[in-house]
C-alpha cells in the first residue's frame, strides 16, 4: 500500500474541485484531511468574528462530508509547520499537498513550509484553486501587471483557458479509525462568539445563512433558475433578492470559481441569457483583478496605491467613526447599510459603494478603517476584494472611482431604493415615514413625523454631517493633493 498523504485545507473547504484532494487521493493511499488553526500566522489580517462564525459551520459541514466518504477531518491548532511535521510522524505520510493561499503573509508562510518539508524528504505539492488566473501570465503589452480593468477584462477573456471542475474523488485505502490520528475539538477553536448579556449577536446570521458545500451549490442552483436572468437589472437594488450571495461561499472556497465559471456559461449556452450572464461573470473577473493587483502590490491593504493620497488631510473622529459602524448617522441608506452588516455579516454590493463613500468622504475617515471595520463583521472578508472595493471607493487605487464623484447618499437612497423597502426593513423606527420623506427624514413636516412617531434626535437621529459642505470639504482637501 502507497504511503499517506496528508491535504492540508484553507481557504478550501470542499470537496468537489479541490486538486490537492483530488492528486493526493490519486496516489493510491491513504488520505488524511487536515485543519490547522492558526490565525497567529496570518500576519496583520488574523480572520475577524464574522469570519470565524462561518469558519466553524463551515469546518462541522466539510467533517461530515468527509465522514460520509468513509474518512474524516483532523483538526489541530497551530504553529502549522510544528503540527505537519507531527502528523507525518504519526500517520507515516511520505507527502504533503495543498491549494495554494494567495495572500501575502500565508503565501510567505506557505513557501517557508514547502522549503523545511522537502528538506525533510517529504513531498511536497501545492495547486492553483483560489483563482481562474495566473497573476504572472496575465500581463500588458509591456509585460507588466494590470492597472485597469477593462483592458485586464479583455486580456482575461481572450487568453484565459478555464478548466473543467474535478470531481469528487474516493479517498482511496485510509488507515482503520483505531489509527486515525487524535484531532481536536472544533469547539476548542473558539470560534463562535459569546453571547452578551444573553444576547448572541450571531443570531440573524444563522437564520439567513447556511454555510456548507451543499448550501454553496443549492443556492448557485436557485440563482441560475431565478435570479440571474434578471440579474443586470436587479443588482443595484437593495431592496430585491437579486444578487448571488455567493461570496462568502466563494471566500470559504465552499463552491470554486472554475464551479461558478463553466455552471454559469452551460446554462446560457443557448444565448437566452448571455447578457445578464456576462455582467455576472464580469463580477468574477473583477474578483480575479484585486487579486492580480494583491499579487503584483502586496501593500494593498494598507497603503493607498496612489502616492498622492499618503498626503491627504484625512481627519480622526472616533465618535463619526463609531455613529458610522452602528448606524447612527442620520442618513437612512447608509444606516440601513451598516446594520444590515451587523445582522447578517453581508451588505448588498451597492450600499457597500454608497457606506464606503460616505466615510471616506462625506465624514473623511481614512478607508483604511472602514477596510478594519468590515474585515471583523463580513462573513465574506476577502482580504483582495476588501482591500481593492475600499481603495476604488477612496479614489486611491487602481482604476479607482475618482475621488471628485460623491456619492449623495439621499439621490442614491431613492435611486436604488425608490420605495424605501430596504431601509424599513433596516430601520423600523422609520417604518412609517411615507416614502417622498424616507431617505431624508429631517425635510419632512413637523405633523408627518410625529405622525410616523419619529423624534429627530430621539428616536433617529439628526444628520451627522450636511451632505453638500462635506462634499465641499472633501473637494477642497483633494484639490490640495491634486
Amino acid at each position: 500500500m502507497s504511503s499517506a498523504t496528508l491535504v492540508w485545507f484553507r481557504h478550501d473547504l470542499r470537496l468537489a474541485d479541490h486538486p490537492a484532494l483530488y492528486r493526493a487521493a490519486g496516489r493510491g493511499g491513504p488520505v488524511v484531511p487536515v485543519f490547522i488553526w492558526a490565525p497567529e500566522e496570518e500576519g496583520d489580517w488574523p480572520p475577524g468574528g464574522a469570519h470565524r462564525w462561518w469558519l466553524h459551520h463551515s469546518l462541522t459541514k466539510l467533517g461530515e462530508r468527509l465522514r460520509s466518504k468513509g474518512s474524516g477531518l483532523v483538526l489541530r491548532t497551530g504553529p502549522s509547520l510544528a503540527t505537519l511535521r507531527d502528523l507525518i510522524a504519526s500517520t507515516g505520510a511520505d507527502a504533503v499537498y495543498w491549494n495554494a493561499r494567495l495572500d501575502p503573509a500565508p503565501r510567505q508562510r506557505d513557501a517557508e513550509i514547502a522549503d523545511a518539508l522537502r528538506a525533510d524528504g517529504i513531498e511536497v505539492k501545492t495547486f492553483a484553486s483560489r483563482i481562474l488566473h495566473d497573476p504572472d501570465a496575465v500581463r500588458t503589452t509591456t509585460d507588466g501587471p494590470y492597472h485597469v480593468y477593462t483592458p485586464f477584462r479583455a486580456k482575461f477573456e481572450e487568453t484565459v483557458e478555464v478548466g473543467d471542475p474535478l470531481d469528487v474523488p474516493r479517498m482511496g485505502e485510509r488507515t482503520t479509525p483505531d489509527d486515525w490520528p487524535e484531532s481536536a475539538d472544533l469547539d476548542s477553536f473558539g470560534l463562535l462568539p459569546e453571547a452578551q448579556d444573553g444576547v448572541d449577536w450571531a443570531e440573524a446570521m444563522a437564520d439567513f445563512w447556511t454555510p456548507g458545500e451543499r448550501a454553496a451549490h443549492a443556492l448557485l442552483h436557485r440563482f441560475l433558475d431565478d435570479e440571474l436572468i434578471d440579474y443586470a437589472e436587479d443588482r443595484n437594488r437593495p431592496d430585491e433578492d437579486g444578487t448571488s450571495h455567493f461570496s462568502p461561499y466563494l471566500h470559504h472556497g465552499e463552491l470554486s470559481p472554475r464551479q461558478v465559471w463553466h455552471r454559469v456559461n452551460n446554462w446560457v449556452r443557448n444565448g437566452s441569457m448571455r447578457e445578464a450572464a456576462d455582467v455576472f461573470l464580469g463580477e468574477i473577473i473583477w474578483r480575479e483583478f484585486s487579486y492580480h493587483i494583491l499579487h503584483h502590490y502586496p501593500t494593498l491593504p494598507t497603503e493607498p496605491l496612489k502616492g498622492k493620497f499618503e498626503k491627504f488631510d484625512w481627519q480622526v473622529d472616533d465618535e463619526a467613526l463609531l455613529r458610522w459602524q452602528r448606524g447612527q448617522t442620520g442618513y437612512p441608506i447608509v444606516d440601513a447599510g451598516m446594520r444590515q452588516l451587523w445582522a447578517l455579516g453581508w451588505m448588498h454590493n451597492r450600499v457597500r459603494m454608497i457606506v464606503g463613500s460616505f466615510l471616506t468622504k462625506d465624514l473623511m475617515i481614512p478607508w483604511q478603517e472602514g477596510e478594519r471595520w468590515f474585515w471583523d463583521t463580513l462573513v465574506d472578508a476577502d482580504l483582495a476584494n476588501n482591500a481593492m472595493n475600499w481603495q476604488w471607493v477612496a479614489g486611491s487605487g487602481p482604476d479607482a472611482q475618482p475621488f471628485f464623484r460623491v456619492f449623495n447618499p439621499v439621490s442614491q437612497g431613492e435611486k436604488h431604493d425608490p420605495d424605501g423597502a430596504y431601509v424599513r426593513a433596516w430601520i423600523p423606527e422609520l417604518k412609517d415615514v411615507p416614502t417622498t420623506y424616507i431617505h431624508a427624514p429631517w425635510t419632512a413636516p413637523d405633523e408627518m413625523l410625529e405622525a410616523a412617531g419619529v423624534v429627530l434626535g430621539t428616536t433617529y437621529p439628526e444628520p451627522i454631517v450636511d451632505h453638500s459642505d462635506a462634499r465641499n470639504r472633501a473637494l477642497a482637501a483633494y484639490a490640495e493633493i491634486k
